[in-house]
């Protein structure tokens, strides 16, 4: 389907967790899994400012190897993050430009709005920046990404009616969501008329491995298919839908996507029932909505392994596996040279970026208590 001038695949390849090797992103896997996705068709990519090296292994894996026409390109203005003013905020622009070596952003996002960093934008002009860039032809389209609830959308969508589309967080377990709110922020967006970028439909790869309940109900369905594909498949039937951004940090998780998404027709009325199913067992388990994305530790003043602590905890809370719920926090946490839960000073600053609106500072003191 075409949107804003371009044939864009409803499978997108979000590069915010791409593989690691000794510390840092592996190049030639990258290289490998943009190979294969553009070998399938798909020329969707997105990255950010704000994600730790991703910029440069996006010049590295795929600017430098393909024809700048063959794909489209986004990456993302975080003015919130550690600028101290609008020069500083403006300059994420030319920066991303420079890591990339693209050229020019097909499409271009002012990165998480909503809550209290929406101000930051407006106080910055940066709606204004970004549409001059894309008079001087920087820039293809102008968006952004949200993370709040669908009454701030609305009143962002009236504000800025220049915003030409919009990347929301949408995936069958938040689906009614009263805090994600992806399907009253989905619809408000078409109302608008703008069509969707979905990020997170596999919930930060927490739908990839569901609860066993959870995953025999999928199971049940097609033994053939992968949790993580139904959850793919759910987004991608969505109407409006640019295209669904997938987090993809291997090979493997690569090739289960394009299997499912190459000749994607949409859900079938008995996959629906399926997924509706999936998603009411899920509602039954209490979990902390932690998606992994680590705007929370960019914050902390104590440097606490917060979304290491709260993987821990959801192993606790789901399996009721006290060892390995202690294995794994070591991992992500101690081994990682992160603090421990019961170093949070309760200052509150993780609460003001996350954009899960977790009450961080109370699930840290439970795991404090929980993972002694």
């Amino acid at each position: 389907m075409a949107y804003l001038g371009e044939k864009i695949k409803k499978l997108g390849f979000g590069l915010m967790r791409l593989p690691q090797k000794d510390g840092a992103i592996d190049l030639e896997e990258t290289k490998a899994m943009v190979d294969k996705f553009m070998e399938a068709g798909f020329t969707y990519f997105d990255t950010a400012w704000a994600y730790q090296g991703s910029e440069e292994a996006t010049r590295k894996a795929l600017v430098e190897r393909y024809p700048r026409e063959n794909f489209q390109l986004a990456t993302k203005n975080a003015a919130w993050l550690n600028t101290k003013s609008r020069e500083e905020a403006e300059a994420q622009f030319q920066t991303s430009l420079d890591r990339t070596g693209a050229g020019y952003f097909d499409f271009y996002l002012l990165h998480n709005l909503g809550q209290g960093r929406t101000h930051v934008f407006e106080d910055y002009d940066l709606w204004n920046f970004a549409l001059e860039k894309k008079r001087q032809g920087l820039i293809k389209h102008l968006g952004f990404s949200f993370h709040s609830n669908a009454q701030e959308l609305e009143e962002i969508l009236n504000a800025h009616p220049e915003a030409e589309f919009v990347q929301l967080q949408i995936n069958y377990a938040d689906w009614e969501s009263a805090d994600i709110q992806s399907r009253a922020c989905y619809e408000v967006a078409r109302r608008h008329g703008k069509p969707v970028i979905i990020m997170e439909p596999v919930k930060g790869g927490t739908l990839a491995n569901p609860p066993q309940r959870v995953k025999d109900i999928f199971q049940k369905a097609d033994p053939s298919a992968s949790c993580a594909s139904w959850a793919v498949k759910f987004a991608a039937s969505l109407d409006g839908i640019i295209t669904v951004l997938s987090g993809m940090s291997n090979l493997e998780q690569m090739e289960d996507n394009l299997s499912c998404m190459k000749d994607f027709k949409g859900l079938t009325p008995r996959e629906e029932e399926v997924i509706l199913a999936a998603r009411k067992e899920l509602e039954s388990i209490p979990m902390i909505p932690c998606t992994g994305c680590d705007y929370c530790a960019k914050v902390c003043p104590r440097n606490v392994g917060i979304s290491g602590t709260f993987t821990a905890m959801n192993l606790l809370l789901v399996y009721e596996n006290l060892p390995a719920a202690k294995r794994k926090e070591n991992a992500r946490v101690a081994e990682n040279g992160k603090a421990n839960a019961a170093q949070c000073i309760q200052c509150g600053q993780c609460e003001q970026v996350c954009p899960q609106h977790i009450a961080i500072r109370e699930e840290l003191k439970r795991a404090a208590k929980s993972l002694l």
